[in-house]
């Protein structure tokens, strides 16, 4: 299994664009803009990795300014992390987060933020609940986790 950036890896946006839609049906578009622009600002948000075995893309991840929360502060967010269900427990979401966590790091950014409603799965991986924040379009509360970088 290896860990691709988008921006690194053009030849995969398409590709990955559809990966993603297919798991959370946000539509193809909306991705395929998102990972432009990331080709085209390899520096800074938006940044999209997938992970990929046999040329199949098994799991992936983004980073956004905001992932569809009130709290536009609270930036940038980890999204999309999805691990296809006959890889998980691999730990292979875990090396997507930490990956991110270090690509951002040398990017010059030290604390992301995250929203789930998992209440303990992003701990083990050194994030920490900060508060409940306000979903845009239902207005329930989610959780907002953060992860700082020293």
């Amino acid at each position: 299994m290896k860990i691709l950036k988008i921006r690194e890896h053009r030849e995969k946006l398409l590709q990955a664009a559809a990966w993603f839609h297919t798991q959370w049906g946000v539509p193809v578009e909306a991705y395929k803009e998102s990972m432009w622009e990331c080709l085209h600002n390899p520096g800074k948000i938006p940044q999209w990795y997938i992970a990929v075995e046999n040329d199949g893309i098994i799991g992936g991840v983004g980073v956004i300014e905001n992932d569809f929360h009130d709290r536009k502060d609270l930036t940038p967010n980890v999204c999309a992390l999805y691990v296809e269900e006959e890889y998980r427990c691999r730990g292979i979401a875990g090396k997507l987060l930490r990956a991110v966590c270090r690509d951002m790091n040398q990017m010059g950014i030290h604390t992301l933020y995250l929203v789930t409603d998992h209440t303990t799965f992003y701990e083990r991986y050194d994030w920490t609940f900060l508060c409940m924040v306000q979903e845009e379009e239902t207005l329930a509360p989610i959780r907002m986790y953060i992860h700082q970088e020293p």
